[in-house]
């Protein structure tokens, strides 16, 4: 089993910048993608960015191209999302996922391992 859990969540002006966090524990050897996903109140969780175990391939939703960057540190199991020029429309609950495959995963169904979120407030 792998744990994670999101931080650096928090209420920012419109904008604005946010890091998020996702730190991984337990069974983390092997080669893992990991992503982060969004849940705004009523809707779906969708996709925002993903990345592959070397961080070689990167892949982004058409909502936050050129404002957001995913990158992960394997020596330190945290998995990250920098955030810029945020958006009233940004404001949700962010989830990291991870999923043991070399490939890049996009899709919610493609994850196993889900953290708890962290909530990202962007006002206008």
């Amino acid at each position: 089993q792998v744990q994670l859990k999101e931080s650096g969540g928090g209420l920012v002006q419109a904008g604005g910048s946010l890091r998020l966090s996702c730190a991984a524990s337990g069974r983390t050897s092997g080669s893992y993608a990991m992503g982060w996903f969004l849940q705004a109140p009523g809707k779906e969780r969708e996709f925002v960015a993903a990345i592959t175990w070397s961080g070689g391939s990167t892949s982004y939703a058409d909502s936050v191209q050129g404002r957001f960057t995913i990158s992960r540190d394997n020596a330190k199991n945290t998995l990250y999302l920098q955030m810029n020029s945020l958006k009233p429309e940004d404001t949700a609950t962010y989830y990291c996922a991870a999923v043991r495959t070399m490939r890049l995963v996009v899709t919610t169904t493609g994850y196993d391992y889900w953290g708890q979120g962290t909530q990202v407030t962007v006002s206008s």
